[in-house]
């Protein structure tokens, strides 16, 4: 899966991953391989990105949008803290 999370002013990472974790406004939840279509409104709060070569990475975000189309993820952001 590719995972791009943008602001509005610079795209703050880009890469392949094996799970993401975004904070939904009905709380948050993990997006994995070949997971279903979706666009869903997210909250402040962080971002837990898992791949292969990392462990875990997180980003703290100030709301925005994340759209789930075919094993590619965007995430976009208000901002970044």
């Amino acid at each position: 899966m590719t995972l791009e999370i943008l602001t509005p002013d610079k795209k703050v990472f880009e890469g392949e991953v094996t799970a993401v974790t975004v904070p939904g406004t009905m709380g948050s939840f993990q997006i994995l391989k070949d997971h279903a279509p979706i666009i869903s409104t997210l909250e402040d709060g962080p971002v837990i990105i898992k791949s292969k070569t990392t462990d875990e990475e997180t980003f703290i975000i100030k709301g925005g949008v994340v759209e789930v189309l075919k094993n590619k993820i965007i995430v976009l952001a208000e901002g970044v803290a």
